[in-house]
């Protein structure tokens, strides 16, 4: 087939989002779960639905699964009168009574619908626009708050959803095309309608991906359970493998971290089971985190194939040509096996990668897709038709699109059609690539442990309120150890402190301490991760220490993106 002499490209979009709820209020702390849903896990659906000669690989976290089931719960039974959406902005769009004007909820519910990006989203529309400025002379002249209405709250908030609305959906839906040509004074009738737009979009999240991966032109896979970061479960001290100088916590392991990364991966293929009938052939590692005690734990898991990032396949093959300076001679473009694990690794073009998501928002879509096939042209061209090449592109599912016109709607659409009817590339998928012969694997001796950024754990530990944190982690897991042996709880308690374990040991904690990130996000975070602490202390019935109450980090930077992304070969900030 002509097919086969074309040089296969995977894109990759990973989904993911911590655990924003509380486990012993039910409630949730922040909204993204639901928001990227509506924005952008909806529109990456409905762009490969637009081009069904394309491919893609799209990897879940399972506890976003598990947040947008129960979205679908809580708005399920609010409709019937039996619970309440446990959302506060969700919760506010179709409350009948908000806050008083001037009153710190009210305030409140108006600072957090103005948490969007400026230019792509509340600029875009005169209306939030309008309220946008009316926010900051409230913010300004406090004295004026006495006069504001209840309308601007409840119209800020039909605007906060309509703006955060995917791009596919604004475009399809008469509802949401409706209420934006209202543009003001929306009535109970409307804010309920945006509810069930809302319902809608979450709703069809699993079955519109499984329809993808039924039909073949989906692959799906899976991360860790809470992406949680593997390797350094297992053993904190693999982050020197990478950074032999770094610091580490005073614990010098985390307890019985083995078994809680592989408990972490057969929850995760549990879960992605229940939503999507089928077993995952492949495992994204949280970030990209990988170490040769990990590919054992994936292999021994039946997972055909990972990746990580390029810089981690050069630290390896650095290694390997230590021992055997001319043994080793492979670029990054292409499958590898590690030691004794049999799972293959694929690595990501960082530089392709990074120019989608630093780069080329500010493009026209047409010339930036030019320019991105261009260098794709370029890289197969020097492989000449090598045997298992293969070009990576892998990234956040979610966060590029806020800094693109339209969501990314122009870019992506292009994207796919062109590389979906190019004479030289091909759109794969990296189980349909494992599964050929002709993908031979080049084998390196050992896997130097690390992640997709910089080729190192520097983003997880090592900088003094991440090492602070994972002391708290090690320190809480000892007291869960204790309590689970000595037989106070029953199962349901168990499982249910097994479970918020398991959302400590989540890595995106980890990744915003520290002073490079900006301050409000590194709060969000901070207060999040200790508000899962206490809950796992007062799951395993035992007093929490009076450290976890105390802040760990405070944040004063201004990293591109607002931190959300990082570019894989940027100067490390902690180096």
């Amino acid at each position: 087939m002509a097919s086969d002499k074309k040089t296969p490209v995977v894109l990759c979009w990973h989904m993911h989002q911590p655990s924003y709820q509380d486990m012993r209020t039910d409630k949730f702390l922040f909204p993204w779960v639901y928001l990227h849903t509506i924005k952008d896990y909806s529109d990456m659906a409905a762009h490969l639905e637009a081009n069904p000669d394309a491919r893609a690989v799209v990897n879940f976290a399972p506890i976003l699964l598990e947040q947008i089931e129960t979205y679908l719960i809580q708005i399920e039974r609010w409709r019937h009168g039996a619970g309440a959406i446990g959302d506060p902005l969700l919760s506010a769009l179709v409350a009948g009574d908000l806050p008083d004007p001037g009153t710190p909820g009210f305030l409140g519910l108006m600072e957090k619908s103005l948490r969007a990006n400026q230019e792509r989203i509340i600029s875009r529309f005169p209306a939030y626009a309008q309220l946008a400025e009316l926010a900051e002379v409230y913010r300004q002249k406090p004295e004026l708050q006495r006069y504001i209405s209840r309308r601007f709250l409840s119209d800020l908030l039909v605007w906060y959803h309509l703006g955060w609305m995917g791009e596919s959906i604004r475009r399809e839906s008469h509802c949401i095309q409706s209420l934006q040509e209202k543009g003001h004074h929306f009535s109970m009738d409307d804010r309920l309608a945006l509810l069930n737009v809302i319902f809608e979009v979450l709703s069809g999240i699993g079955p519109r991906y499984r329809h993808l991966a039924e039909k073949g032109q989906v692959e799906l896979s899976v991360s860790p359970y809470t992406h949680a970061m593997l390797p350094l479960l297992i053993d904190l001290g693999s982050a020197r493998e990478a950074m032999p100088d770094i610091d580490l916590p005073e614990h010098a392991s985390y307890p019985q971290g083995e078994a809680r990364a592989r408990w972490q991966l057969q929850q995760a293929k549990t879960v992605f089971h229940r939503f999507f009938g089928v077993d995952p052939a492949g495992c994204w590692a949280s970030e990209g985190g990988l170490s040769q005690a990990t590919l054992k734990l994936l292999d021994a898991e039946h997972f055909r194939w990972t990746a990580s990032g390029d810089s981690v396949v050069h630290n390896s093959l650095n290694l390997a040509r230590k021992d055997n300076p001319n043994g080793v001679d492979a670029g990054i473009h292409q499958p590898f096996t590690f030691g004794d694990a049999s799972t293959a690794v694929f690595f990501r073009d960082d530089g392709l990668s990074d120019l989608i998501g630093f780069t080329y928002a500010d493009w026209h879509a047409r010339d930036a897709v030019g320019d991105l096939v261009h260098h794709m042209e370029n890289i197969a061209g020097q492989g000449d038709g090598k045997p298992g090449q293969v070009i990576s592109v892998i990234m956040d599912g979610e966060n590029a699109w806020e800094y693109y016109p339209e969501n990314g709607f122009h870019f992506l659409n292009e994207l796919y059609r062109v590389l979906a009817h190019h004479p030289r590339l091909r759109l794969a998928t990296y189980e349909a690539l494992a599964a050929q012969p002709e993908t031979a694997a080049t084998h390196l001796p050992h896997l130097v442990a690390g992640s997709w950024i910089y080729g190192t754990f520097s983003t997880w530990i090592g900088d003094p309120d991440k090492n602070r944190a994972w002391d708290l982690l090690c320190e809480a897991k000892l007291h869960f150890d204790r309590v689970m042996d000595n037989g106070s709880l029953n199962t349901e308690q168990k499982q249910a402190a097994l479970r918020q374990l398991a959302i400590c040991e989540g890595s995106d904690w980890f990744w915003w301490f520290g002073d490079y990130n900006p301050a409000q996000i590194v709060s969000d975070f901070e207060h999040l991760f200790r508000r899962h602490l206490v809950n796992l202390y007062e799951l395993i019935q035992y007093q929490p220490p009076p450290s976890v109450f105390q802040k760990l980090s405070q944040g004063s930077g201004e990293p591109t993106r607002s931190g959300t992304m990082r570019p894989g070969h940027e100067t490390d900030p902690q180096a």
